[in-house]
Formats: C-alpha cells, structure tokens, sequence
C-alpha cells in the first residue's frame, strides 16, 4: 500500500522527544463540510472512562499543542478528543499559501463541528464535555446557541467575542475588514498584523508567562513546520469579528435557550480578548458561570502551574456537577521546582509525502473499491468490565518532518455575506449603554 493510502486511514500526530502523544491514542482524518479532509485526535484512559470531552483549539492551534491537556483529562479518567479546525493543523488549508490564517464563513466550522460530534455519537462514552478555547470557544457557543444538546457541560477559556483592536477603534477596524472582503479582497494578509511564526520569541510574542511550556512548542512548531500558521487574512478576520457580534446582539433570544450549564473562564491580563463582553455573555446564560483567573495572559493551558491549577479547579467542580456520580481520582503531579528547558535531538526520519484531500477510493491491485463514506470511519465500541484497563489502542508513529501537495480548491466561492450593524466598544462602558448609528460609508478605503 502506498504512504498515500495509508495516510487516508490513520493520521500522523507528530511528535518530539520533549512532547509525545500521550499513551491511549490515535490520530485520523474525518471529512468536512464540502469534502475537505479534516484531522483529529482520540484518546481513552485506562479502565472505565468518566465520560468524554471534546476540545476545540484556538486559532492557529494544533492537537500538538494540547498534549498536556490530554494527560491532564486522561488522569481523570476521561476519553478525549482533539480536532485540527479547517485551514489549520494538518486539516486541509482553504488556500495554496499555507501560512495565511484564512477564513471563509462561520457555517463551514460549525457543519464540521457537527460531523466530528456525529462521527463519535455511538463512539464516545457520555456525559459529554464541550472545551474551548478563543476561536474554539466562540465556535463552540455558536453550536450551543443553535440547539446542540448532547453535552451535560462546557466550559470556555477566552472566547473570542471581542477582539482587543490596540490603537485603532473598533467600528474603524470593523469598517475596513468589511470593505476589503465586498472588494474581493479577503484573501489578502491584514498588513499591519503581520507575524512570522519562526520568528517569535518568548519575550515579544508569548501568551503566557511560562517559557518552558512555551519553548516546547516552539520546537513542535520547528520539527513539523506545516503545523504553522502565520498573518491572518481580511477574511478570517472579518469571520472573527462577525461570529462574536452574533453572539453578542443575540437578535433571536437564542441565549436564553440554551439548558447546558457554562463556566466562561477569563484571563486578568488578556492581552486580546476583552474580558467585559464574556463576563456579560456568562450573565445572559440560564446557566452560566464566570472565572476570572488575575494575572493569567491570553493562553491559559500554557500558563504556570498557580494559574493552570485555577482553570483545572473550575474544570473538576463543573465535572462532578456534570456527572452521574463523583469519582475521586489523582491529580497529576506538580513539580515545584523551576522547569529547565530541554533542547530537542535531531531525530533523522524520512520525509512523509501525502496529498491533502481524502482520496475517492484507495483501490488494491485489480479491486474496485468503494469511495468511503462522508463522515467518520468509526470502529465499533468496545465493551470492557468495570476498573479493567481499555483495549490497547495503536500507538500513532512518530513524524519529525514532512512534506504536503499543492491545496486545491474545494469549494465555489461563498455569495457575499450580509452587511452587519456595527458597534463601538468599551470595556468600561454597560451593557445597557445606546448603541450608536453607523455613519455612512466613505468613498475612499480607510486605513487600519
């Protein structure tokens, strides 16, 4: 069998001597909305599962990055599932430059969303728990929001509901990102947020205060550099601002609907997410909750370990609310002395080649086969007695580096979105203040 058709069935979650896959699980491809091959990640704890937590990356955020997180979920005894979003990750990207963080339209996450959930319906042991984080947490609400009722509890770190825009006011930022996508311009890299992902540096780019944590990922990103994402575009900008401004004006009464308990978790020292329109979001929820974490930046699961242990302390009371009964389990362990930093071995692997879209059919040497199904491959459940340990699951192989085929196009292009009203925010400024009327348009492009 060929590495092309051997990639189509079992995806590669890649891996350096310092952050390895955790032990349990397995990485593969499920389809997306309009075809696109999409990535996950699954894991199962040893003896019987708690129940199951669906994690949602933030923007330019791989299921590499959450190792850590799947060790902390699995010590609790929890199946786990990561998902690469569309246009990040090993998931197909939406163009031929891999490093633009594109964006299309807030519909085409939520249909994969819905995809991956279906494809673990008879797969994944309930209760289940919704987890996200900036981008993820925003997507996540808005599946909530239109009806999802299959998770006993969420809870969100971030959510991306209104972005810190620094010197520039809001409706101005707002204004242009609108006018670049209606001029056919939304593919384009936003110039003035430019960012080289090989270029970063813990003292200027860094979202959290731990360096060791941070430096871990630095060499992920640096072993698989086709896990990176560099300038986003005026089009997914444009999603980012449109998907919290429907959040927030909420015109259907949408929120009060929502029956799953939510605990919206914030950073003190967020350095671009507000804090003020989650903590007023969480008031609008029949039952939601807000954290604070003081001190903590934007990227909270890479923090230091007083604020992780925070998050983790909200996360453990929202599950034994969520749970059928409560079930004690050993917290990891935390090392109070200071990290050292461990400096990556060069480990000489081939470089893997794959296409990257899900191959119609997969054909052996004179055999007609099947083009696979639009959604997960799900294996059948496996039923094992109470406090045995799980069916050992395949080991996924380690991958240092390799190369990925041009992207096609996998979609006509979308119609033009609706034209938004546009609000002004200030953080010091209530909830019931009067919403301004949007000033005409000028004729001439404004600047960012």
């Amino acid at each position: 069998m060929s590495r092309i058709a051997a990639l189509s069935s079992t995806a590669p979650l890649m891996a350096i001597p310092e952050s390895r896959p955790p032990e349990g699980g397995v990485g593969e491809w499920f389809r997306g909305a309009g075809g696109l091959r999409l990535r996950l990640g699954f894991w199962q704890p040893k003896g019987t599962p708690r129940g199951t937590v669906f994690v949602s990356p933030g923007r330019s955020e791989p299921i590499e990055k959450y190792y850590e997180v799947v060790s902390d979920l699995l010590a609790r005894r929890f199946c786990v599932v990561v998902h690469d979003w569309r246009g990040q990750g090993l998931s197909a990207r939406l163009l031929p430059d891999r490093l633009k963080g594109h964006a299309r339209s807030t519909e085409e996450f939520l249909d994969d969303y819905q995809r991956l959930l279906d494809g673990f319906e008879e797969r994944a042991p309930k209760p289940w728990i919704m987890m996200g984080h900036s981008m993820g947490a925003a997507l996540n609400l808005s599946t909530l929001i239109k009806g999802e009722e299959r998770f006993g509890a969420a809870i969100f770190i971030n959510p991306m509901l209104r972005i810190k825009t620094g010197k520039h006011s809001l409706w101005s930022v707002t204004f242009q990102t609108d006018w670049k996508v209606r001029h056919g311009q939304g593919t384009d890299y936003v110039p003035e947020l430019f960012d080289d992902p090989f270029e970063h540096t813990f003292e200027d780019d860094a979202l959290c205060h731990d360096e060791h944590r941070y430096n871990i990922w630095r060499e992920q990103l640096f072993a698989c550099p086709h896990l990176a994402i560099g300038t986003p575009t005026w089009g997914w900008l444009n999603f980012a601002f449109r998907i919290g401004e429907t959040l927030l004006k909420d015109k259907g009464k949408l929120i009060k609907k929502v029956r799953t308990p939510v605990s919206i978790v914030c950073s003190g020292d967020d350095t671009l997410m507000m804090k003020q329109p989650s903590k007023m979001f969480a008031k609008k929820l029949p039952k939601g909750r807000y954290v604070e974490i003081p001190g903590a930046d934007h990227e909270v699961l890479m923090e230091l370990d007083e604020y992780r242990r925070q998050f983790w302390a909200e996360f453990d009371e929202m599950a034994e609310a969520t749970l059928p009964a409560p079930v004690t389990f050993a917290s990891p362990p935390v090392s109070a002395a200071p990290v050292q930093v461990v400096e990556a071995a060069p480990v000489p692997v081939a470089a893997e080649v794959f296409d990257s879209h899900v191959p119609e059919a997969v054909p052996a040497a004179g055999t007609a086969v099947e083009p696979p199904e639009d959604n997960l491959s799900v294996a059948p459940p496996v039923e094992a007695e109470a406090d045995e340990p799980a069916v050992e699951m395949p080991k996924p192989a380690l991958f240092v580096a390799y190369e990925l085929s041009d992207v096609p196009a996998y979609a006509p292009p979308l119609e033009p979105a609706e034209e938004i009203e546009v609000v002004d925010w200030e953080e010091a400024v209530s909830a019931e203040k009067v919403e301004p009327e949007k000033p005409a348009k000028p004729d001439g492009q404004q600047s960012a």
